[in-house]
């Protein structure tokens, strides 16, 4: 996958220096059918514990064999461990849970959780334990306490979900990954890697950083656009030589190594908010959506950069729609995304302030962020991608018009900007300056003006970026 960086120093004389970095990754505009859509969130279940787990197989050429347990007793996790791709067996992770209120003397409580061949009470560690472990389907190994005071216990099991790819990596405040062993589920290597995950104890209450300047009148943005997360490590597709895949025995797994070079860009250049732009998944090869968002979402809560949050024409190509999403990426650390007003179209219009240096109050400055869609609606009279609506440029208005007084107090000159993920049609103006085209690269934006640009410079903005 192509990288591509540019810098920009934006600088007033009476305004804090603004640092803007962009990393782009190419593009080749893929698509999936809409059948291939589905949306899955987690149900966290708050204030209840999970007394089991089991795992249920099912095949479509057994009419009598079924995925589903009795509901009264059993909540199914609405993922496929197959994800779909098999074309006869399917199988569910099915959980039993109950509030604690109602646990009686002959409930147990989960407190343990692995996977593997071999029974772990036969380790040392487990040898001298009361509890014993539990065979279940799949290599699942269960280990329940009927202890009083088990489900207030700090071990005890709330939740439970699944993650997939030899990649998987948790990004929730409070789960963790059950160990490196995924279910043995039969297809072995031709399907992506099934991973438990599950949270103990209470929901963690996430705080939510404030971006602010720099003592030094400084603060820096970086852009991550395009970067295509799929399930699992994922292809490269035009790599670039520098000896990185002979490091890594000759494989080049694009998701790996775009992480690799991402994080040593955020070590060298230690942005202060960075922006997703959309496209972070590739939803052609993300048929588990959630698994490639926490691939981003951990390594900027690693490296403890709060960052905003748009999505482009690929994203809700996967299993999870924009909505259920923006949802799950709300409640991750460090993210200040938001969904934005239920009555504008699209979701993730929103926008954040950056506050002034010192303990001041004041907005520095304004990063408003918007939803560009995907693909026109009507494609015989606008072929292409979609555009922004009347009502986001309404609503964009209002907000800046409404914010203005308040910028106006702050001390030096306060600055807007804004990020897109399809481009504007002015970017291909000869006489617009546009800072980081990729060798000559032609602008992709709608056929359609719905006159944007128009209301960007009326409001002041001084600066727009996109991804594509």
């Amino acid at each position: 996958m192509t990288r591509r960086i540019v810098r920009t120093i934006v600088q007033t004389s009476t305004a804090a220096i603004f640092t803007f970095i962009v990393i782009f990754f190419l593009d080749r505009h893929y698509r999936v059918l809409p059948h291939a859509i589905h949306t899955y969130l987690p149900t966290h279940h708050h204030g209840s514990v999970v007394t089991d787990i089991t795992l249920q197989t099912c095949s479509s050429l057994n009419p009598f064999s079924s995925c589903k347990l009795d509901p009264k007793k059993w909540n199914r996790i609405e993922k496929d461990l197959y994800l779909k791709q098999s074309l006869v067996t399917s199988a569910y992770l099915h959980v039993q849970r109950k509030r604690e209120e109602e646990l009686t003397a002959d409930d147990k409580v989960v407190i343990d959780v692995t996977v593997g061949r071999l029974d772990p009470s036969k380790s040392s560690e487990s040898s001298n334990s009361e509890e014993k472990w539990e065979a279940r389907p799949a290599g699942l190994w269960v280990k329940r306490s009927s202890k009083k005071g088990a489900s207030d216990s700090k071990a005890a099991v709330t939740a439970v979900d699944v993650l997939f790819g030899d990649d998987a990596i948790e990004a929730r405040a409070g789960w963790a990954l059950t160990g490196s062993t995924p279910l043995l589920l039969d297809g072995g290597s031709k399907f992506h890697p099934a991973h438990i995950t599950v949270r103990r104890g209470a929901p963690v209450e996430v705080t939510k950083p404030v971006p602010r300047v720099r003592d030094n009148g400084r603060f820096k943005i970086m852009q991550l656009a395009d970067i295509h997360f799929s399930t699992g490590v994922g292809k490269c597709r035009d790599s670039l030589p520098g000896g990185w895949d002979e490091k890594h025995g000759g494989k080049c797994e694009a998701d790996t190594r775009t992480i690799d070079f991402v994080e040593r860009v955020i070590e060298e250049e230690k942005p202060d908010l960075v922006v997703l732009s959309g496209d972070q998944v590739n939803g052609e090869t993300a048929p588990d959506t959630q698994s490639a968002i926490f691939k981003y979402a951990q390594l900027l809560i690693k490296h403890k950069i709060p960052y905003v949050t748009i999505f482009g024409n690929h994203d809700d190509e996967g299993s999870m729609s924009r909505a259920a999403q923006m949802e799950l990426i709300e409640q991750l650390p460090y993210s200040l995304s938001r969904a934005g007003p239920e009555d504008i179209d699209g979701v993730g219009n929103y926008y954040i302030e950056v506050l002034a240096q010192g303990s001041s109050g004041h907005s520095a400055i304004t990063v408003y962020l918007l939803d560009t869609h995907a693909y026109s609606p009507n494609e015989k009279k606008y072929r292409g991608y979609d555009w922004l609506k009347q009502n986001q440029i309404d609503w964009f208005q209002q907000t800046a018009k409404g914010l203005k007084k308040a910028h106006k107090e702050y001390r030096r000159h306060h600055m807007d900007v804004a990020f897109i993920h399809i481009p504007l049609p002015e970017y291909a103006h000869q006489n617009l300056k546009v800072a980081g085209e990729w060798m000559r690269e032609l602008s992709t934006a709608p056929a359609y003006n719905s006159g944007f640009y128009d209301a960007l410079v009326e409001e002041g903005v001084m600066m727009v970026s996109c991804g594509q």
